[in-house]
């Protein structure tokens, strides 16, 4: 599975983005992930096969993951971005039973990433 991320930008906050991850295929759970430097890396949302969504609460009501089937792309709609939101974001694809935000760190496939900064 090759995963490729864009959509990133620096934008003020209470601003949006939305980032786009274009996949070879889609897995069973699709996800992003994001890192802050001197940071772990943390899950932020996954979407499962059916449908199924999970978000980290401190993005909760701020951010939408998506997907577009027929497109084999996934998106992640930011919006009342927040500083704290600032980091590297990478979109991920696992197979397997379980999809859930804090697993998504385990995922066997990244992209590359791209940059969001969230400036005050």
């Amino acid at each position: 599975v090759q995963l490729m991320e864009s959509g990133g930008d620096s934008v003020q906050a209470g601003g949006s983005l939305r980032l786009s991850c274009a996949a070879s295929a889609f897995s069973y759970c699709m996800g992003w992930v994001r890192q802050v430097p001197g940071k772990e890396r943390e899950g932020v949302a996954t979407i499962d096969d059916n449908g199924r969504i999970s978000y980290v609460d401190s993005v909760k009501g701020r951010f939408t993951i998506s997907k577009d089937n027929a497109e084999n792309t996934l998106y992640l709609q930011m919006n009342l971005l927040k500083p704290e939101d600032t980091g590297t974001y990478y979109c991920t694809a696992a197979e397997g039973r379980t999809c859930w935000w804090k697993r998504a760190v385990d995922s066997a496939y990244w992209g590359q990433g791209t940059q969001v900064t969230v400036s005050s």
